[in-house]
């Protein structure tokens, strides 16, 4: 038996499609419209959504449907129903209906269902160092329990860069999934500036990129920030004020930041080689931390369980999710949402902000927290971007999926996400569709 509604749509269809060439089948310019209803109310990319309403038109190459700005594809329509199809990455937002100077808006919300695939990228799980392809690779960001491994960092030719410490190095995954050696000597931990192999880290904890290809990397163990060249020459660039543990690019100047985490810690500006300011001070253990494009500043607080907004120039702090001191797992609204201890954080192209969700000494397996969260933009609304409370390893979809102490999360221009992901000895990959 065909469900009511699947039948109503199939009804619907057949009325549209007999209705195209019927000479009074046109809308009336000025006259009242309006949409009334829609089914279904949510689906992700390729649902065909009925829309019933007053005084559309039968003439579809007069007619544009849009959610959230995104144009619908229309399959069919006369004067009080439209059909068309949703497309991919769509987002939630009004059905907008216009026709010539007239426009209207649903007063409903169409909820985007978003398909978020997690697989793995590079790694088997293992614990040591081998470049390759997949599962050939090895990495070793678990080692010593102090390691906090949170440094992956993509340009925008699709190129990761991630922060191995246990073997002091900097490796490359290029855009075939590749990796290599890009900095540093896996046999040999120490300080020197140089080409690939000549440089030594001791323990290089996070990365970033600048518009430039410039890698730029935090060694908390030497106390300085290097800047790295495409090619994969170190050299360094400012010894800082304490242990540096995190760092991140201004997107709007181009400049390095870097943190340093141990007690009242506070986040610097580099302002040239060897020259640095203090802009943020007495932060209870500041983890990652990344800019919008406009240049403010976004903190995960692994001290507090929150995440902060400071406002560029003056940065004045506004928390934005989690509360204070209250450690959890819980989405919501950003005042109702718990975090507990988050580390790595990155602010997408359009505001949004992901959390890697575990920043516990040694990335404790029984953290509540063992996802990716996600901070809706201006809304600071938060959901689970993939993961859950549970540790574990499993590519899967959204929720399905497992991550052990997942530490870091950077976004490329296409929206892919990717994650190191701690305990496992993985990078994986999350594509939202």
């Amino acid at each position: 038996m065909i469900k009511p509604l699947i039948r109503s749509i199939i009804f619907s269809a057949v009325f549209i499609a007999g209705c195209k060439k019927d000479d009074k089948n046109v809308h009336v310019d000025g006259a009242p419209m309006s949409v009334e209803s829609f089914v279904p109310l949510q689906g992700g990319g390729g649902t065909s959504i009925l829309i019933s309403g007053v005084n559309f038109t039968g003439d579809t190459s007069q007619l544009e449907i849009t959610i959230n700005g995104n144009k619908l594809a229309i399959v069919g329509a006369n004067t009080k129903q439209i059909m068309a199809v949703v497309p991919k990455k769509c987002g939630s937002g009004k059905v907008t209906v216009k026709i010539g100077k007239d426009v209207v808006n649903s007063t409903m919300d169409f909820n985007y269902v978003f398909t978020r695939t997690v697989s793995t990228l590079a790694g088997n799980g293992n614990s040591g160092y081998a470049n390759g392809k997949g599962d050939e690779v090895e990495f070793n960001f678990k080692g010593e329990p102090w390691y906090r491994s949170q440094g992956i960092a993509v340009d925008k030719d699709l190129n990761v860069y991630v922060a191995d410490p246990g073997n002091h190095c900097i490796r490359k995954i290029d855009s075939t999934g590749t990796v290599t050696l890009f900095c540093g000597n896996p046999n040999s931990s120490g300080y020197a500036d140089g080409k690939g192999l000549d440089a030594k880290f001791i323990y290089p904890y996070d990365v970033a990129v600048d518009k430039d290809g410039n890698v730029f990397s935090v060694d908390p163990i030497n106390w300085d920030i290097r800047k790295i060249t495409p090619d994969g020459t170190a050299t360094t660039w400012l010894w800082a004020a304490q242990e540096p543990w995190m760092v991140a690019i201004d997107k709007s100047t181009n400049l390095p930041y870097y943190g340093n985490h141990s007690g009242a810690g506070g986040i610097y500006k580099i302002t040239a080689q060897f020259a640095a300011e203090r802009i943020i001070a007495d932060i209870s253990w500041p983890a990652g931390f990344d800019f919008d494009k406009d240049g403010n500043l976004y903190l995960s607080g692994n001290g507090d369980n929150t995440i902060t907004k400071y406002a560029k120039g003056t940065w004045a702090p506004t928390i934005i999710a989690g509360q204070k001191g209250v450690a959890g797992y819980q989405n919501g609204p950003g005042p109702a949402a718990k975090f507990s201890n988050p580390w790595g954080l990155e602010v997408d192209a359009a505001g949004n902000i992901f959390v890697a969700g575990n920043g516990t000494g040694g990335g404790d397996v029984n953290s509540p927290d063992q996802s990716i969260r996600f901070i809706a933009a201006n809304t600071w609304t938060v959901s689970t971007y993939a993961g859950s409370s549970s540790a574990g390893y499993s590519d899967a979809i959204g929720e399905s999926a497992a991550f052990s102490a997942p530490g870091g999360v950077a976004i490329d221009k296409n929206g892919t996400v990717y994650v190191l992901d701690k305990n496992n000895n993985r990078v994986r990959k999350i594509v939202s569709e």
